[in-house]
């Protein structure tokens, strides 16, 4: 073994710049499936980030507008789901809804605390809002029964919020801010869950219908979890049970979707991962596609090697060496070539994906938002060893047909080959 090493490093060292180009593109082969592998799991990791916190189990009904006539009624008609409906629900779809809340909204919210000055998006919610929404708190707490009970001014505000208003640095918690001229205290902060740069802040459902909406019963969406509906048939059951109470509550066709709007964050889930599903088997087509110019690349310069070195095999095998010799010989150097720069790209894909990962996670340190497009782009054991192994084949591989070249040649037309 230690003598045919020798030999594959003398071939290699007569024929460097070639060798380099060769061991190059396999290199570059694997630093791309690399980079292409761990990009496309810094896409999966932060989409399930991004859901991690939530309830996927959960549903969201909002209000919508017929567009079939029904029981006399004209199409075009909107239908306002309200308080109502979430008890209809919460009583008779105890079976399947856990967690129930409803919510609303007032846009451009004005807060202002000791001369600083924001605008916001104000919810008025009820307290299981926090679970089915993946709300994290980092200081105080989140809305209470008691607060809905008795319409309290208190206010839940995000971390991007309590920036803009607090800059002393103090705690927010206990504060009296000021909202469109109402005094609010603050009970909590949370961590900004939202992609955008507007603050978004949480107030019982009560006071927020009282101040803004007149007392109304009237709400913006009903939220809920679900339990015992793991298939795609089972959900578009239960939705379409859902249209028919409703539909029976409010006067619309049970077919007509538009009235209301179902929107089921399982189905949106399993359609993203689905998704990623598809771009992380592209990306291995992809990756093993660029691999595999490297490894014909290797295979050639093999074929390269066998036809110079033809005379040499053949004095070999007249002097009674075996063609399992050779063909030894020339897969142990295909192997050695594509093992070596392979590895080079191997490390090179793992270092630039560790500094990408690096620098995403300072970047995601200093943002104000929980919501993440790319995060942990790195690669597991079991894929680096897969990895290794494709390297290990594919060698085999391109060494195999100039391999069985040189088994084949025969002693007395090996050595009329330069003649």
């Amino acid at each position: 073994m230690r003598e045919q090493l020798q030999e594959i490093f003398s071939t290699v060292s007569r024929n460097k710049l070639r060798t380099f180009l060769t061991g190059f593109s396999v290199a570059w082969g694997i630093f791309m499936l690399i980079v292409l592998l761990g990009s496309g799991n810094g896409l999966r990791n932060a989409m399930q980030d991004n859901f991690s916190g939530r309830a996927i189990n959960s549903m969201f009904i909002y209000s919508g507008q017929t567009s079939v006539p029904y029981k006399g009624f004209q199409s075009g008609r909107h239908i306002q789901i309200n308080q109502r409906d979430m008890e209809i629900l919460k009583t008779e779809f105890s079976d399947r809804i856990d967690k129930i809340t409803a919510s609303v909204w007032h846009n451009d919210a004005h807060i202002s605390y000791g001369g600083e000055f924001t605008s916001a998006t104000l919810y008025g919610v009820l307290p299981q809002t926090q679970p089915i929404d993946g709300i994290q708190i980092v200081e105080g707490r989140f809305i209470n029964e008691t607060d809905v009970k008795e319409k309290r001014k208190v206010v839940v505000l995000d971390d991007l919020a309590c920036r803009v208003l607090f800059k002393d640095g103090g705690s927010p918690v206990g504060r009296m801010v000021q909202i469109d001229k109402m005094g609010y205290t603050v009970v909590g902060t949370y961590k900004g869950l939202s992609y955008s740069y507007t603050s978004q802040i949480y107030g019982p459902l009560s006071s927020v219908l009282l101040t803004y909406m007149g007392d109304k019963r009237d709400v913006a969406s009903i939220s809920f979890t679900v339990r015992g509906i793991d298939t795609e048939e089972q959900s578009d059951l239960f939705k379409r049970q859902l249209r028919t109470r409703l539909g029976a509550e409010h006067s619309f066709s049970p077919e007509d979707k538009s009235a209301i709007w179902i929107n089921d964050r399982m189905e949106s889930y399993q359609q993203t991962m689905t998704i990623f599903h598809g771009i992380a088997l592209f990306i291995w087509i992809i990756g093993i596609g660029t691999l595999t110019a490297g490894i014909v690349g290797v295979s050639n310069i093999m074929l390269v090697t066998v036809r110079e070195r033809t005379s040499e095999f053949g004095i070999r095998k007249a002097m009674g060496a075996r063609p399992s010799s050779l063909v030894k010989l020339v897969l142990l150097e295909s192997v050695l070539i594509t093992a070596a720069f392979g590895y080079v790209g191997l490390i090179g894909g793992v270092g630039v994906m560790e500094a990408v990962n690096f620098f995403m996670d300072r970047a995601a340190a200093a943002s104000p938002s929980q919501f993440s497009m790319f995060k942990n782009p790195t690669l597991d054991l079991s894929t680096a060893v897969s990895a290794t192994l494709v390297l290990i084949v594919a060698g085999m591989i391109a060494g195999y047909v100039p391999a069985r070249r040189a088994a084949r040649i025969k002693a007395i037309d090996a050595m009329r080959h330069n003649k």
